[in-house]
């Protein structure tokens, strides 16, 4: 057992409050205190976590910025202008050896770096798109962004095989200015840190892992890839969801047959447009396939916290074949014999927790890192299929029973199974994330 202190500030969003508890699990089942700093928007529970301790800051009125960048933004503005999270670090005791923040908490950063703290920052997303994010300088001035519409085809060699089409683009969205600005920000704060935590495997992304410590040498940046961590950790999805998961969906799974089921879910923040909203629905209720479908309050573009309105029709024609959600506990139905296949939007943490059961996914990425998550499954790992193009049932249909039945999609669940057992391996006694955990503690507590 390792003794010391350390604090956490994760970002309060469920993409990155469920690894950050996990690897703050992680690290307090090896010996050490930890003691979480959280705002008062998306406040966690501390009842929830007696283990740890809990202290709040202030984050300025974050709700009222429009978007998520937005939000992240202006509380980064407050809590700097407010000197809170210094005077939080400043009154803990013991004194941590180190705080553990998201890329996106320079304030934090800052603050620590006023007492003399050492910050290790956590990556909530793949290596794969760390390198990407990091990346942003040389594809502007090689010309793959801003992108162009007859280009979006085009491979990025430099990032192989990342194509032009997966690109996160500021450009197209409102406020480039500050999306760049936390882009920049990501990048900063990772080199300034005295440590990089990963949420992924060796085995999984070897030459991403080996181009990023090549990077971060000559800055003294020690890398660790210490995942997948729902597995290493005791807090699963329900200890750390922002969402309170509808449990019936698992009798309903118990009544399926083995590997039948298509599980549907688009993660908690991104939203759809009611168009494409209408084309799953009616693809779903047309392939003829069993599904569980998670239709969160807020999934529908304009549809504010409200409870989504199902196509008309839509619930007669998937009567006993289909079951929707607005929450499922995740892990536990992709871990669930009844699901072959997964249709997610390819969050970081979702393609983990498929890649962990062992699940063929199709992947229909929204926005950010999702878009090469997606490339990863299709290309790298072959676990899975893009959705790509513009969603229409008909093709939506097709492109399920081919997943679900066809030889292609029998081929990605056997790469799937064999992907799994390299995961297992590394989460083992002597597996390479369990030896990273080692490290880490060591790095933590020379600092």
């Amino acid at each position: 057992m390792a003794g010391g202190h350390v604090a956490l500030f994760p970002l309060p969003f469920q993409g990155h409050l469920s690894p950050a508890l996990q690897l703050a699990d992680a690290l307090h089942g090896r010996g050490l205190a930890i003691t979480v700093l959280h705002t008062t928007f998306n406040a966690l529970d501390p009842a929830a976590h007696p283990e740890f301790g809990f202290v709040a800051v202030a984050d300025g009125g974050m709700p009222d910025a429009k978007d998520g960048i937005g939000k992240i933004l202006a509380m980064n503005d407050a809590m700097e202008e407010s000197g809170c999270v210094r005077d939080a670090l400043a009154a803990l005791e013991p004194r941590p050896s180190c705080l553990v923040i998201d890329t996106s908490l320079p304030a934090a950063q800052k603050a620590a770096a006023e007492l003399g703290m050492p910050t290790v920052v956590l990556h909530t997303g793949s290596a794969a798109a760390i390198r990407l994010f990091r990346s942003y300088a040389m594809l502007h001035d090689k010309g793959y962004l801003p992108a162009q519409e007859h280009e979006l085809d085009k491979p990025v060699k430099e990032l192989a095989p990342i194509r032009v089409s997966d690109l996160f683009d500021p450009s197209k969205y409102p406020n480039p200015e500050m999306t760049n600005r936390l882009l920049d920000t990501a990048t900063e704060v990772t080199d300034n840190s005295s440590g990089v935590v990963i949420n992924t495997f060796e085995a999984l992304e070897t030459p991403e892992l080996e181009a990023i410590r090549s990077e971060l040498a000559a800055s003294g940046v020690g890398v660790f890839a210490i995942g997948p961590l729902h597995k290493l950790s005791a807090i699963g999805g329900a200890g750390s969801s922002l969402l309170e998961a509808d449990r019936s969906c698992i009798e309903w799974l118990d009544a399926q047959a083995a590997g039948s089921v298509l599980y549907v879910s688009f993660g908690s923040v991104a939203p759809v447009s009611r168009e494409d909203f209408e084309e799953v629905a009616w693809g779903l209720a047309n392939s003829g396939r069993p599904f569980l479908w998670v239709v969160r309050r807020g999934l529908v573009i304009g549809s504010g916290a409200e409870d989504v309105e199902l196509p008309e029709g839509f619930e007669r024609a998937a009567e006993g074949r289909g079951k929707v959600v607005r929450w499922a506990p995740q892990q536990e139905v992709l871990g669930h014999r009844a699901v072959g296949g997964f249709w997610t939007h390819s969050g970081w943490n979702s393609t983990l927790e498929g890649i962990c059961e062992g699940v063929p996914m199709l992947c229909r990425p929204l926005f950010g890192d999702q878009l090469a998550n997606g490339r990863y499954v299709e290309e790298v790992w072959r676990t899975g299929a893009l959705l790509a193009g513009k969603l229409e049932r008909g093709k939506v249909a097709e492109a399920i029973a081919r997943f679900m039945e066809g030889d292609d999609g029998a081929a990605m669940r056997e790469r799937a199974k064999e992907l799994q057992i390299k995961a297992m391996e590394a989460l083992g006694s002597a597996g390479s994330t369990q030896l990273a955990v080692d490290k880490l503690i060591d790095h933590i507590l020379s600092l």
